[in-house]
């Protein structure tokens, strides 16, 4: 089941933060939880993903990314995703999650996201994102207008470039 409860108390807890710049990072708390896990007893892949939402949705809100959508009544969508798990996470563990906004190209804004136990990274994720209007992506250069004038987003690193370069030699449909 999706964590709508948790989603709705990050907004709540960073409802009065500080407005963020593209770019800056939002770091927010999190514990993992017995249902979050798997049957290896740890943080289950799937359920990363999903917990990063907690991440984003609100970094998100504090860009103003998420005002603007509904002003132009848009919607936010997860075209792909490249992550590493490097340090097992296991019921009870409080970790800290970065989210960023990483770049942009032409068709998709790029986040960053990690998870960290004290000064160790457990996993990180680079997320290809795009913003929808009837089912169609929004161009960037459209989004940073309605961003406004004074919002700069920053071109992506050259090792994102490459990974979602090959991402995009990849087969469509796969072939099986």
């Amino acid at each position: 089941m999706y964590p709508y409860i948790r989603l709705a108390k990050e907004f709540l807890k960073y409802r009065n933060a500080p407005k963020l710049a593209p770019g800056e990072v939002h770091v927010s708390h999190h514990i993992v939880w017995p249902w979050d896990i798997d049957p290896w007893m740890e943080l289950n892949n799937g359920r990363t993903l999903t917990l990063f939402d907690l991440g984003r949705i609100p970094y998100a809100a504090r860009t103003g990314l998420v005002d603007m959508m509904k002003r132009e009544k848009w919607g936010l969508t997860v075209a792909g995703t490249a992550i590493r798990y490097r340090k097992r996470l296991t019921a009870f563990t409080r970790v800290e999650m970065r989210t960023r906004l990483m770049g942009v190209d032409e068709r998709f804004i790029y986040m960053e996201q990690s998870m960290w136990v004290g000064d160790e990274c457990a996993n990180h994720a680079t997320l290809r994102t795009g913003v929808i209007k009837n089912r169609k992506l929004v161009p960037v250069s459209e989004v940073a207008a309605a961003l406004g004038s004074d919002v700069a987003l920053p071109a992506l690193p050259a090792w994102a470039e490459a990974l979602f370069k090959a991402e995009n030699e990849r087969p469509w449909p796969p072939e099986m």
